[in-house]
């Protein structure tokens, strides 16, 4: 198994896209695509195989795609860009019903080619990919050597989760499922693992004894606009906080792995996931804040989102901002709490992890603070590491904190990959490091699970919070009754 490290290999293989010609296609995966051709990483035989009920022609969809992406390619790459063109292919497939003419196309497309890598990548709602995944089989493309990936949410709580398991493990073995969370393909992400455990100085430190607590913050300036109808359904809780949010927390929190290879890590995760305190009954109520963002001057509420459709009674019950106070019970984080926060229409665009270590025990100095590692994933990647250092100045000594920085769009002259660039790179070298393994996306629903129970059995709606501000009271009051703070708030 090649380390995260190995240097990128060209792979040949069939990519087949089912939601070929939707949003996430247009927006990330034909980019990120592009940019792997562009890099070496796709092997001159590979073809891009987008599948939708649109009725394109190969032509068609080349048009389209130059007409919506065109404009993310450097200009000096345009010969590279109609190379890029040239893999791409478009059928168009009715699932589920009568009519088996495009999936008799895509066998013929894919016939004489079984030795190859096949990826079957399901950019569509996750009840798509049971029936999607009984398609395959139907039709005969399911070979040995094919991968299945699963776009989040995957399913809306425990039974669902298990239930597209199911499904789609009838169909794949579980070395062929790649469930992406494509927070797990961030720079910072991959650099929180070697600065855990290729650096010698923190590994002493990163335990209750050192550490007070932890932020987790990934926060949103955008509403949703023309997307009530998906998040009426959702909520931060179901959007955010069960993949993303969670899948920082293990990295943060995991046990070294004794070893770098596809399952070592995955089964460190796993533990973290399963030793968290369950949040149940009153106690979801003193640990969980839920928050909704109201009008504030040209910004509009929730319910008052444009282009989304009407505001029902669900409407008034859903999150866009939560707060959760997570304990994890084990020797190395007893009595450390780790706070996840998300939330949309907040003041800034951020995403980041923040390990605050406890103050010293004797200061001999006024004015000191805790040290505090700041692992910044948006909007610029990097890190930085807070320690106190002497104002410059004669008379009596003044502290202040002082950030030793990495910026990795400063330190290093090579483009950062998008996320989506180095786990297409991964799926397609077979590599599950970096994904999600059943029984990893089943404990963290086993965790959410209580959580939203009690939020749906209680009667209150909520908390409103202004457009554009940091979120409801009730989130500040969450660290504030053990004398903490927000990273921004004592910045």
């Amino acid at each position: 198994m090649p380390p995260l490290t190995s240097p990128p290999v060209a792979h040949t293989a069939d990519l087949v896209v089912f939601g070929g010609t939707g949003d996430l296609s247009m927006r990330k995966l034909l980019p990120a695509l592009f940019h792997s051709d562009r890099d070496g990483r796709l092997a001159p035989e590979t073809r891009i195989i987008a599948l939708s009920r649109g009725g394109l022609t190969d032509a068609d969809f080349r048009g389209k795609v130059d007409a919506e992406v065109r404009d993310q390619v450097p200009a000096d790459d345009l010969a590279l860009w109609q190379r890029f063109l040239g893999r791409l292919h478009h059928l168009t497939v009715d699932v589920g019903g009568q009519d088996r003419t495009g999936w008799q196309a895509l066998s013929r497309l894919l016939a004489g080619h079984e030795s190859r890598d096949r990826v079957f990548y399901l950019a569509s709602p996750p009840m798509t990919f049971g029936p999607f995944c009984r398609e395959l089989e139907l039709a005969g493309l399911v070979t040995p050597d094919s991968r299945v990936v699963l776009e989040k949410p995957l399913g809306r709580d425990l039974p669902s989760a298990q239930l597209i398991n199911d499904e789609v493990g009838a169909i794949f073995d579980e070395q062929q499922i790649f469930r992406i969370d494509h927070y797990l393909g961030k720079e910072t992400v991959q650099n929180l693992l070697v600065l855990r455990f290729a650096n010698a100085f923190l590994e002493p430190v990163w335990n209750s004894l050192w550490i007070d607590h932890v932020q987790i913050t990934v926060a949103e300036t955008v509403g949703t606009p023309g997307r009530r109808g998906y998040y009426d359904h959702a909520g931060a809780l179901r959007d955010m906080v069960q993949n993303h949010l969670l899948q920082l927390l293990t990295l943060t929190a995991m046990e070294s792995p004794a070893r770098n290879d596809r399952e070592a890590i995955r089964d460190e995760k796993v533990k973290v996931l399963q030793s968290l305190r369950p949040i149940v009954g009153t106690e979801v109520g003193r640990f969980t804040v839920r928050g909704q963002y109201a009008q504030a001057g040209d910004l509009p509420g929730y319910l008052a989102e444009p282009g989304s459709t009407p505001p029902t009674e669900d409407s008034g019950r859903v999150e866009t901002f939560t707060a959760i106070r997570a304990e994890i019970r084990n020797w190395r984080w007893a009595g450390v709490p780790f706070y996840l926060r998300t939330g949309k229409r907040m003041p800034h665009r951020r995403s980041e992890i923040v390990v605050q270590f406890k103050d010293v025990p004797h200061s001999i100095f006024p004015g000191g603070a805790p040290n505090r590692l700041v692992l910044r994933l948006q909007p610029e990647e990097g890190i930085e590491l807070h320690i106190m250092a002497k104002e410059p100045g004669a008379g009596e000594i003044m502290l202040k904190p002082v950030p030793m920085s990495l910026s990795f769009g400063k330190t290093f002259t090579t483009r950062v990959p998008d996320a989506y660039e180095r786990l297409l790179t991964d799926v397609l070298a077979g590599n599950p490091t970096l994904f999600m393994r059943r029984d990893e996306v089943e404990a963290a629903w086993r965790w959410i699970d209580p959580i939203l129970d009690a939020w749906q059995a209680s009667p209150d709606l909520p908390e409103p919070y202004p457009a554009g501000t940091a979120g409801p009271a009730s989130a500040h009051e969450l660290l504030g009754r053990s004398g903490r703070a927000w990273h921004e708030e004592e910045a």
